[in-house]
């Protein structure tokens, strides 16, 4: 795990200095939203039965790149053992915000909000890769294939078969989810949509818990000057020896020390492969 998220973080880096780079991400074909859901949790397991219900609000606008998500659900599980029955209902809230590459979770619970950065989006954007169509391409990547079309809201979506899981998406924007894993069914569905509208600040606003940054979190601004400075030394990089860029890579990295030779040779091929592509060559 350590070796890919070392390597994603390079890519995005690496990517992030191409110089046809748009800076710009989007992530579905429509600007802004308001999107409200409705969901619901049904079936059994080892005996017992499960069921739940919940809510979500989605706002985005800049075409995706700043979005907010609030989920509010509560599950039931009933399960008998040697004759008794024991019921347990856990309840959850969380707020999720994504900021041109900047991640936020809420988490009412424990009232703290963790901050990162989503590696996917800062790759989207930094290369100007269309994520839409990306996306797309992932979901074919795993067997997913388009099976018709429907209307959900009086949208025309495509309708996307995953493996069994079906879902509805209208330019990108998932409208309903319907997924059956080990005999427990989630149905999630839009119950109103409105597109390319006005969406106000304050839906993008978090809630005024105490700030807890994952480790190496960077700032957009610092990301972007993170980004400068890489594509400042890109040559001298690109001309290093394996050997000159693994003393180089494992002397202020303790991460990088823990990794094989054969890890190391891998990514720094990695590294060069990017480089290459990056300038066209």
């Amino acid at each position: 795990m350590k070796k890919i998220s070392i390597i994603l973080s390079l890519a995005v880096l690496l990517i992030g200095c191409n110089g046809n780079s748009q800076n710009t991400l989007k992530r579905y074909e429509v600007k802004s939203g308001i999107v409200k859901y409705t969901n619901t949790i049904s079936g059994k397991i080892l005996g017992g039965k499960v069921k739940g219900s919940g809510t979500e609000n989605l706002y985005f606008k800049n075409w995706g790149a700043v979005e907010l998500k609030e989920v509010q659900s509560a599950q039931t599980t009933t399960m008998k053992f040697f004759g008794k029955v024991k019921t347990e209902t856990t309840s959850t809230h969380a707020i999720n915000k994504l900021d041109n590459g900047e991640s936020y979770l809420a988490d009412f619970d424990k009232k703290i909000t963790y901050v990162g950065r989503d590696l996917a989006m800062d790759m989207f954007k930094k290369s100007g890769t269309d994520a839409g169509k990306t996306g797309e391409n992932m979901l074919e990547s795993v067997g997913g294939k388009i099976i018709g079309n429907e209307n959900v809201l009086g949208y025309n979506c495509d309708v996307w078969d995953i493996n069994g899981a079906k879902q509805w998406m209208y330019k990108g924007v998932v409208l309903k989810i319907d997924i059956t894993v080990f005999g427990i069914r989630t149905l999630t569905e839009a119950t109103s949509a409105k597109f390319d509208v006005s969406v106000s600040d304050k839906n993008f606003e978090l809630p005024d818990f105490p700030i807890q940054k994952t480790e190496g979190f960077m700032s957009n601004d610092e990301f972007n000057d993170e980004l400068d400075e890489m594509d400042a030394n890109m040559t001298e990089i690109q001309n290093l020896s394996f050997e000159e860029w693994k003393k180089m890579a494992t002397k202020n990295d303790p991460e990088m020390r823990e990794m094989s030779d054969e890890e190391l040779r891998q990514t720094y091929d990695i590294i060069q492969k990017m480089m290459k592509l990056r300038k066209g060559n």
